[in-house]
């Protein structure tokens, strides 16, 4: 259950943290007075859409945030989701608004908004005031169906899921079957070509790498053999007044003073070292120039064997590794073309056979749902006449699709008569306003068994209600409220009555500041209260005396209901 509420910097609610309690909780104000924007921040919180509009002028940021304490079946699911808590089963969740960005946290641990949202549907369950206009839409019948009966049918609809995606990838792939023999014959001649072409290549990787860089060395043989001949030259021994024959000359006048000074040996030494590096030198620089021919006819070659490798990677890639791998693609799809025809009969085959399942899958789930919808209509009409539907007549119709979806071939329609001896008609062409906020909280309550999430939030439920059928209404949320813990935002006192905890949201005014407040109210306040929704605004004894027995009458109520 919802344990607290913390909202910060969020439009109208400076801040405001409230602490909840089991039973029905009630939420009044005046219209106005900011019951939207605590609506809002849950939705904040479930990982709706949160605009910077939000963030209250002169703030940096808003915050919302919401303890839960969950049972161990909830904290499991939970811990397969990877959230994990650290005290007895309670779970934090915080999401923080900024200029430019959003950040969710699950007990301290960033999460995004995907993952925000399915731990959020294991702990909350929201009604906005306009949720119930969903009910004019027969997909959403089908959903409320399948919620009812979730444990018959979950096994089914994950094999016909898994189904499905089979058949709908063999019919992708067949769609791909379309070459008439014409077409067929030039694609396998145009496949044999390229490959042909590739293949007498006879291409090797980083073979273009080893051609560039002889093409350099070859290109530039006939510069580089007159620079290392003419470096040869002057640092060679073999010629006067080179740099070898000079330092050969000082090698000897440094010898003649051998023995002279210690300063005197280490220039020696250095002599002796630049001496053989000299040697060293021009003789690695001789047997280089002996390699070196200016060979015309190899750069020719070489040249023609970049010019293939180069028009090659035009055609089929940047890169020898590129051009095998569309070899190597090209080859299968002519594998492919070559056994075209044994292969779209046997994706034929598998398509018809996948077909056989899903409608053999189709006909169990179509079983299950039946007799589901049978029960779901009794506890329906049950739920209704809870609720002032005097002889309410409530059908789901389930009739066949002809294509079949992931869904199934079911489409699901609610059917009602409100007025004895009126014929069934789809509930969009029936219902009122009014009469569908009814028909959802009814349909609410009785999933609400199904369900383990265990804090609800009806916003407005009541609307277009009042009178005897607004106290039933009541009743119907007390009675849910005995086995979850529900938050009603409500302008009814039929409906405040019925609370174990009744929070008053009221605008303020503070440091010239308009603020948005929650506050707790204890009986008193929450009778006054009563008698401010009932009378707009007039409170006099005989109103008090009214609301109390009000009161009073919700709480004998209270203890008989089972």
């Amino acid at each position: 259950m919802l344990l607290n509420l913390h909202v910060k910097n969020m439009a109208l609610l400076k801040e405001v943290d409230v602490d909840f309690s089991n039973g029905l909780i009630v939420l009044s104000g005046e219209t106005g007075a900011g019951k939207s924007l605590i609506l809002g921040s849950v939705n904040v919180a479930l990982g709706n859409k949160a605009s910077r509009e939000l963030i209250r002028t002169g703030a940096d940021y808003s915050l919302v945030e919401m303890t839960f304490l969950v049972d161990d079946s909830v904290a499991e699911k939970l811990r397969d989701m990877d959230i994990y808590m650290e005290n007895e089963n309670t779970v934090t969740v915080t999401r923080k608004i900024t200029e430019g960005r959003s950040v969710a946290k699950i007990n301290g641990e960033t999460v995004n908004l995907n993952g925000l949202k399915q731990a959020m549907n294991l702990l909350l369950d929201i009604h906005g005031q306009h949720d119930h206009q969903s009910l004019l839409y027969a997909n959403q019948h089908l959903k409320i169906l399948d919620k009812f009966a979730k444990e018959d049918i979950h096994d089914i609809i994950s094999r016909l899921g898994t189904e499905y995606a089979t058949y709908a990838n063999l019919k992708k792939k067949l769609e791909h079957y379309d070459l008439d023999e014409g077409k067929k014959a030039r694609e396998i001649e145009f496949a044999k070509f390229e490959i042909e072409e590739i293949s007498s290549a006879d291409l090797k990787v980083g073979e273009d790498d080893i051609l560039e860089e002889e093409l350099k060395k070859l290109s530039n043989g006939e510069q580089i053999i007159k620079n290392l001949s003419e470096i040869y030259r002057l640092l060679s021994y073999e010629n006067e007044n080179s740099a070898g024959e000079l330092i050969s000359r000082a090698v000897t006048d440094m010898n003649q003073m051998h023995g002279y000074d210690t300063k005197i040996e280490e220039f020696q030494n250095t002599l002796y070292d630049i001496d053989s590096l000299c040697r060293d030198l021009t003789g690695e620089i001789y047997d280089y120039t002996q390699t070196l021919e200016f060979q015309p006819e190899r750069i020719r070659q070489v040249e023609e064997r970049l010019d293939i490798i180069n028009h090659l990677k035009l055609k089929y890639g940047g890169s020898i590794e590129k051009i095998l791998h569309y070899q190597e693609e090209k080859q299968k799809y002519l594998d492919r073309l070559l056994h075209y025809n044994e292969e779209m009969e046997q994706v034929e085959k598998a398509m018809k056979e996948s077909k056989i399942q899903l409608n053999n899958l189709c006909i169990q789930l179509s079983e299950r749902r039946k007799a589901a919808a049978k029960k779901l209509e009794q506890l329906i009409k049950e739920a209704l006449a809870d609720l002032n539907f005097i002889a309410v007549e409530f059908q789901i119709r389930i009739t066949k699709r002809e294509n079949i979806t992931e869904n199934g071939f079911d489409i699901v329609e609610f059917m009602i008569s409100t007025n004895p001896g009126e014929p069934l008609k789809p509930l969009a062409k029936v219902a009122s306003g009014g009469e569908l906020s009814r028909i959802m909280l009814a349909i609410k309550s009785i999933l609400a068994n199904e369900d383990e999430i265990e804090t609800l939030i009806f916003d407005e439920i009541d609307s277009g209600i009042s009178g005897k059928t607004a106290l039933m209404v009541a009743e119907k949320l007390a009675k849910i409220s005995k086995k979850h813990q529900v938050i009603c935002i409500s302008h009814l006192a039929q409906i405040v009555a019925m609370a174990d905890e009744h929070f008053l949201i009221e605008k303020k005014l503070q440091n010239n500041t308009t603020i948005t407040d929650i506050c707790k109210l204890d009986r008193e306040a929450s009778i006054r209260e009563m008698v401010r929704i009932s009378s707009g605004g007039e409170i006099t004894e005989a109103a008090i005396t009214h609301a109390r027995q009000m009161k009073d009458m919700a709480d004998r109520t209270k203890c008989n209901l089972v």
